[in-house]
């Protein structure tokens, strides 16, 4: 990319807490508090149909059992993913990465899609993630950012659709944090908040990289963050920063 095209405030899984996390209310719930920039987590179903969920397992965010990625979509798509967080989202599904992406081309929104792949198929979850979104995103003006923890999964990614912007996810600085980000040829770097200092600001920058954080939920942490020049902050607390 010749320009960082990305909002600078993004909302956590939809819309972190407020409503069930990586579901489409979270997202209209997000997108009504003025956010135009969503972060979600994907993964595959043992079919290889991508779809949003946090956990490998089902039991948090549904009323399904065992692990997420041993299903077919059929039955992941008949799984109450909204009574565990408060009544009035009883019977929320889980949605697919089309069904997201159908809404936020629809609406103009950007996406950060966090490659959280099932253990074992970090790899070929990568690859999946990126064909779906190089094919869902065809043509569009912006393309979605594609983060992970998981380098394998990133690996994927690159050797699947180079153009799609990349990030590497960190929550610690493990030793050849900045080699490992360049060998992937990342355009980002995301931090947890408390990593974030000038000295780490000034290595990623230097690097021709952008920095971003996860996940600011305080003001005090806000401000000390853009004032090291932090690209993008990841919040759940929709309600409470403005991102205009």
């Amino acid at each position: 990319m010749t320009a960082w095209p990305y909002p600078r405030w993004v909302a956590h899984r939809g819309a972190g807490k407020l409503a069930p996390e990586n579901t489409l209310a979270a997202f209209r719930l997000g997108a009504q508090h003025g956010y135009r920039m969503f972060e979600c987590d994907a993964k595959l179903s043992s079919d290889g149909v991508v779809f949003l969920m946090h956990d490998a397992t089902l039991e948090r965010t549904t009323n399904g059992q065992g692990t997420g990625g041993d299903l077919p979509w059929r039955a992941l798509s008949q799984l109450d993913a909204g009574s565990w967080h408060s009544a009035p989202y009883a019977g929320e599904p889980l949605p697919t990465l089309e069904s997201v992406a159908r809404y936020c081309l629809a609406n103009d929104y950007f996406l950060n899609i966090e490659i959280k792949p099932t253990p074992g198929v970090e790899e070929h979850t990568g690859v999946i993630v990126a064909q779906e979104a190089k094919r869902l995103w065809a043509g569009a003006a912006v393309p979605p950012l594609l983060t992970s923890f998981q380098p394998d999964s990133l690996k994927g990614a690159m050797a699947t659709a180079p153009e799609l912007p990349r990030g590497l996810l960190l929550d610690q600085l493990h030793e050849g944090w900045l080699e490992m980000a360049k060998s992937l040829a990342c355009q980002a770097i995301v931090c947890n908040h408390k990593l974030w200092n000038e000295a780490t600001v000034g290595q990623v920058t230097d690097a021709g990289m952008k920095c971003l954080t996860y996940t600011v939920n305080d003001e005090t942490t806000a401000t000390r963050l853009l004032g090291l020049g932090i690209a993008a902050v990841i919040t759940d607390r929709v309600d409470l920063f403005s991102p205009a």
